[in-house]
């Protein structure tokens, strides 16, 4: 299941540094699955729809700090937990229940984002 962040969020940023997939963005800021990881060339999103990695994409949030899903795998391969939760100050980074995976799903996006 991927991490989300609710409007609890005080936008301090402690989150994004901690990200071990770079699936953490300020609000308003356009993202990419090339950001942070290896991936390269057409991606297969969530919905099923494909783009490329390089592609800059639109916020998901452009109030707040957002995590995009598909590049989300609850820091699995990296940690224990999720760090985005672990050093959150108000306790707004918590699990997304629109976005449910297995650890082994989790494993093999971790997989084919870091090779």
């Amino acid at each position: 299941m991927a991490i989300k962040i609710t409007e609890e969020c005080i936008n301090c940023g402690a989150c994004e540094p901690e990200c071990p997939n770079n699936a953490i963005y300020e609000g308003g800021a356009e993202w990419a699955f090339a950001d942070g990881t290896t991936v390269k060339g057409m991606i297969t999103m969530l919905d099923g729809s494909q783009i490329d990695s390089d592609q800059r994409n639109a916020p998901i949030s452009s109030d707040l700090y957002f995590i995009v899903p598909e590049k989300c795998t609850e820091c699995t391969g990296f940690h224990e937990e999720p760090q985005c939760a672990a050093v959150c100050p108000v306790d707004c980074c918590v699990p997304d229940p629109d976005h449910v995976e297995t650890k082994e799903q989790l494993t093999e996006k971790k997989d084919k984002m870091h090779i």
